[in-house]
């Protein structure tokens, strides 16, 4: 069992009755508030020391007012130490305007998140003012988490090597098909993604990928096997991906499962999973 300081690389607030979420739609577990006292009675039986927020898909009307809300609620909540705002990184260097406002929002911006996992075009991300918008970020001292599924990793390995000046976060393994067991060619192209220096992974949201009702360890283990082979363990993250987790697991079953599946790991590798290197990829 986990007996050290753990920061989760990836959590959500949020209240839809504050800031419209067109996705929620339907979907009761998820369509209420969860806000901070809601994250920190679900943690509560274990030693998280802090965490990132990350963006929450809220509909792009209201991307700036949720980071303007989850500033407020940084400077209220010392646990809080990160935020990944969205950003339309499409617009390219007209985006230069809008990281000013952002970052101006405070220090607890550390990077920036425009979703992909649902773009029809697998090469959304490489059209010419994505990928000047990407650059971007790093003239800012921001990263860019990638939310992405599986089929489109040869779209995103073009960009990351087209963006060697920033920093690149992979959130929830790149969401393989865990449900049906499909391996290939997501472990192939994992593998090119992570030779790729300025990327790293988060050991996140792969409960949701499985069958949420009946997934088992080892459905999970081929995976997180292979993410710890390719990227090591400078390069993993831990993240619960709270709430969305809900649908499949509660936050402490979620991590009793990553700690008994990595229990092979030397002491000094496990607590950069789980604490160390949120610390240093997202400056905290």
């Amino acid at each position: 069992m986990i007996d050290f300081p753990i920061i989760d690389a990836h959590v959500h607030l949020w209240n839809p009755d504050r800031l419209r979420m067109s996705w929620l739609d339907g979907l009761d577990l998820l369509n209420q508030p969860y806000e901070y006292s809601h994250f920190s009675q679900h943690s509560s039986s274990l030693p998280v020391e802090g965490f990132v927020y990350v963006e929450t898909g809220v509909d792009p009307a209201y991307s700036f007012l949720e980071a303007q809300w989850v500033a407020g609620v940084a400077r209220q909540e010392s646990r809080l130490k990160g935020i990944v705002a969205a950003a339309p990184l499409e617009h390219g260097r007209r985006l230069k305007y809008y990281l000013e406002a952002l970052t101006a929002l405070g220090p607890q911006i550390k990077g920036v998140r425009r979703l992909l996992q649902d773009e029809a075009d697998p090469a959304f991300c490489l059209q010419p003012g994505f990928v000047e918008g990407v650059r971007l970020l790093s003239e800012f001292g921001l990263s860019f988490d990638l939310c992405i599924r599986h089929y489109q990793l040869p779209s995103v390995i073009e960009l990351v090597k087209s963006c060697p000046q920033t920093s690149f976060i992979l959130d929830h393994i790149a969401k393989p098909d865990i449900r049906n067991h499909l391996n290939d060619p997501w472990q192939q192209q994992i593998g090119e993604l992570a030779a790729l220096p300025n990327v790293v992974c988060k050991i996140s949201g792969l409960v949701t990928e499985a069958d949420p009702q009946n997934w088992t360890e080892a459905d999970l283990w081929p995976y997180i096997n292979r993410v710890l082979e390719v990227f090591g363990e400078e390069r993993v993250l831990f993240g619960s991906d709270w709430p969305v987790a809900l649908l499949a697991t509660n936050y402490a079953r979620w991590v009793e499962t990553l700690d008994k599946l990595t229990a092979r790991l030397s002491a000094e590798a496990r607590c950069k999973l789980w604490a160390e290197n949120a610390r240093r990829v997202y400056r905290l």
